[in-house]
Parts: C-alpha cells; sequence; structure tokens
C-alpha cells in the first residue's frame, strides 16, 4: 500500500507510536488494513475497535502472533510485542487513514449516491468501466462511514478507477464521506423518500446529498438523474459541470425505442450526446435502463467506443437482495429484499408485473420514512392495483399497504395480512402454484433474506 509506513500512518491517525524499537522495518509498506482480526495477513494494519459485543483489543496480541505490521488502538497493551499507535477514537483514526491513502493514488474515483438505485447504478458503472479500465468497486454494502473508508483501504496501485458507493441517513455524514473519498466525478440517482426521520422531507434528502461535492475535484464531472425534479435545480448553479441522463428526451443523454424481455431485460437505443443502438440492458426493470444510461454517460467521457460500452454491459449482474432473480424448481423468486422504500417498493412492483405467471408480491415494513410512514404505506398498497395478483402484507406498518390495496383491489386479486414474517412460510406452502413469480420486499430490519434462504433450502 503506496506510503503506509508505520511513521505515515502515525502522522495520518495523528496518534502517538509505542513500541518504536519493535517496528521490523521503517522502509515497509502494509500489506492491508482491516478491522476484523480473522481476515488479519502477514504485514497487516489492525485497528483495534469497541463494538458493542466485541473490544477488538483483546485481539491485539493474536495479530501480533499472526505477524501484523502495527496495530491502532485506543488502548495500549500491558506487555508490547510490536508497534502500537494510540489515538482518542479508532473509527475517527480509520477514517483519517483511508483520507491520506486515498491522497497516495492515481486513481480516479466515481461517487454515487442517491435515493435509490446506488448498489445497481454501481454495479452498471464498474461493469461498463471494466471493459476498458482496471475497476475497483464498493464490494456489498460498505458504503458508510466505517465500510467506505475500508473500500478505499483496499484499492491498490493497479487500479484506474474506483466506483463507490455512498450511502447516508443524517446530515453531515456526506460531507465525512466525500472528505475521504474526494471524488473526481459525482454521480445522484434520485432524491426520494427515505430517511425522513432524520432529513425531514426532500428537500432535506437533497441538502444531505449534495455535501458530497464538498470534496469534489473543482474540476469534476456531476452526472445526474434529469427525470427527478430535485434534481435538476442543480443545473442553475452546476450548468458547466453537469450532464443530465434519463427516459425524458431534454436530457443530455437518453434512452428510445425500448423493447422489454420481461425478466430479461431491456433493449434500447441510446441518444443524445452519444449514439449506441440496440444496447441490451441484462437486468430487468424500467429503473435498470436508467442504470445504462448513468453508465453509459460516464464511460463516454472516460472514452470508452460505444462497442466498449455495449461489451462491459454485458459484465453487469444483480448482488443479492437487489433485483436478483433467482430460477427456482417450479416458480421465479425476485429477490429484492436488502432495504425498501416507497420508490423503490413501486419500482420493485413494477418488475414484478412485467413477469409471466402469476405475481406474487410478499411486502413488508418500510423504516425511517418519520411522521407520514403510514400514508407512505398506503401508497404503495394503492399502487399494486392491477399489478399483483396476490400479495401479502406482514408486518406493522405493512398493515397499511394492506388497507391501500383493500381499497383499490380489484376483483381479480387476493390479499393477505400477516403479523410477522414466522406466519410466511406455513401460509406460502399452503398458496404457491407452479409457475409463480415471487417478489420479496421489505426494509433489511424485517429479515426477509431468512425467507429468501428458506426457498433456496425447499425448492432449488
Amino acid at each position: 500500500m503506496k506510503n503506509l509506513t508505520v511513521e505515515n500512518i502515525v502522522k495520518a491517525c495523528e496518534g502517538t507510536l509505542y513500541g518504536k524499537d519493535l517496528i521490523k522495518d521503517h522502509m515497509s509498506e502494509a500489506a492491508g488494513v482491516v478491522l476484523d482480526s480473522r481476515l488479519l495477513q502477514e504485514n497487516y494494519v489492525f485497528i483495534a475497535t469497541k463494538g458493542e459485543k466485541v473490544d477488538g483489543h483483546k485481539f491485539i496480541p493474536s495479530v501480533f502472533e499472526k505477524g501484523a505490521m502495527a496495530v491502532v488502538c485506543e488502548e495500549i497493551p500491558e506487555n508490547l510485542t510490536g508497534p502500537c499507535i494510540q489515538v482518542k477514537d479508532s473509527f475517527v483514526a480509520l477514517k483519517k487513514l483511508a483520507a491520506f491513502y486515498r491522497q497516495q493514488l492515481d486513481v480516479k474515483v466515481i461517487g454515487i449516491t442517491g435515493s435509490v438505485g446506488k448498489t445497481s447504478t454501481k454495479e452498471f458503472v464498474a461493469g461498463v468501466l471494466s471493459a476498458k479500465y482496471n475497476v475497483w468497486k464498493t464490494q456489498g454494502n460498505f458504503n458508510n462511514e466505517v465500510g467506505l473508508p475500508l473500500t478505499v483501504l483496499q484499492l491498490r496501485e493497479e487500479h484506474e478507477i474506483a466506483v463507490l458507493e455512498m450511502g447516508i441517513s443524517d446530515f453531515g455524514e456526506m460531507h465525512r464521506l466525500s472528505e475521504i473519498a474526494k471524488p473526481d466525478i459525482c454521480m445522484l440517482t434520485n432524491i426520494g423518500q427515505c430517511h425522513l426521520e432524520f432529513l425531514g422531507d426532500r428537500d432535506g434528502v437533497l441538502k444531505a446529498k449534495t455535501e458530497i461535492f464538498d470534496f469534489m475535484n473543482p474540476e469534476g464531472k456531476i452526472f445526474v438523474n434529469g427525470d427527478d425534479d430535485k434534481l435538476i435545480t442543480l443545473k442553475e448553479k452546476w450548468q458547466d459541470q453537469l450532464v443530465t441522463f434519463g427516459r425524458n428526451e431534454g436530457n443530455d443523454i437518453y434512452a428510445v425505442n425500448e423493447i422489454s424481455r420481461g425478466l430479461l431485460g431491456t433493449i434500447a437505443d441510446i441518444q443524445g450526446k452519444i449514439n449506441i443502438p440496440k444496447v441490451m440492458v441484462p437486468l430487468p426493470g424500467e429503473h435498470m435502463v436508467l442504470n445504462a444510461l448513468a453508465a453509459s454517460a460516464v464511460a463516454d467521457m472516460l472514452g470508452l467506443t460505444s462497442e466498449e460500452i455495449k461489451e462491459g454491459m454485458k459484465k453487469v449482474t444483480a448482488v443479492s437482495g437487489r433485483s436478483n432473480i433467482m430460477p427456482l424448481k417450479d416458480f421465479v423468486l425476485i429477490d429484492d429484499c436488502y432495504n425498501a422504500n416507497p420508490v423503490s417498493m413501486k419500482a420493485a412492483v413494477d418488475l414484478l408485473q412485467s413477469a409471466n405467471g402469476r405475481k406474487v408480491a410478499v411486502l413488508g415494513d418500510m423504516f425511517e420514512l418519520g411522521e407520514e410512514e403510514e400514508k407512505l404505506h398506503y401508497e404503495v398498497g394503492e399502487y399494486t392495483k392491477g399489478k399483483v395478483d396476490l400479495l401479502i402484507c406482514v408486518g406493522n406498518l405493512a398493515r397499511n399497504i394492506y388497507e391501500g390495496a383493500m381499497e383499490k383491489r380489484e376483483e381479480d386479486m387476493t390479499l393477505l395480512y400477516l403479523d410477522n414474517k414466522e406466519d410466511v412460510y406455513s401460509r406460502l406452502q399452503q398458496i404457491i402454484m407452479p409457475q409463480d413469480t415471487i417478489l420479496l420486499k421489505a426494509s433489511h430490519g424485517m429479515g426477509f433474506a431468512d425467507i429468501v434462504s428458506w426457498f433456496e433450502k425447499n425448492y432449488y
């Protein structure tokens, strides 16, 4: 890791070094940085953090036995067996270290944020750019104030582009993430009704998300969904740096001649500042076309040809829990249960509508929606009219989805309400039929991933 010597780590973390005489090689650079002692390898740096259940400080002796180069910690152990860097707050030190390391690398950073679609957009951008560049991207859900610095610290000198997902729930968080990532390119997918408990309304969401510009390269580019009424207002301030993508032909990059292939994806012509005919968008749903447009816009700016963009698009795959299509023995499962808000919930219902056979939606609670949570759930229920054959609502808040659907239901729509997730298994066994397509969608805290595992165990 370039310039990550013990001395530079001390400076970056603003810490105090103990055991200087125990440094094996003062010019040696760290091979990696971890918070989990189980992941430690020879010449790694271990950052000892205090969690709710586990205190990483108790693993300091064992990581030195494994060959740790140094440890960053809040408390110095009694018997030093390797160099320890004491800091006031290990999590703050992690962010400072990542910010320092980011500055050492000649890598172009693309920061992606928004209320919905961050992960799928990241996958599209990284997949398309990989047709030309060596790309590193956020793994899993490592998009917060712990995950993002760890992602940055996984970069290596051979990487040419880093595609970083940046997620927040409150004011100030994006400011701190931007200070670490220092993005050269910023991408905003949309401004929706999420984290309203902390951000108040969509204007608050816009304010919090646009903190990503605080440490952006002054000559950087901004890519936004031009169909979003809040994001389009950024044109006034950032006109010279802003590129819009969207379904509306008034955008810089847009799609025409869209042909849906159901759960197999969409074929579309991309037009505007670029012209790419018959692009195969490999993931299903209208919202995936937006992701393809975003990726194509960035790729064009970074010098990819039309053929390279098409080739890179083929490399895009779904992430578990994010509109992941799972063909099972007798039916198809749509695993979209990583998280949920009103916008993503409606998009998932639209995706289900494009499927063949009977359409079954199992929808659960959406969290962090603030004072209007009941109304927003009710509206999702109303939205299912004519799109779902069987709707199963699970959880206290989801009762409002049930009531909204009941108000707008059509005669051939079947509705069920269940208090908790544990009741889902037995009911599904009673009512699912061959050739059904089943959507699972709820906020992460509802634990719908357990239902996915149940399907995998019983129906693969």
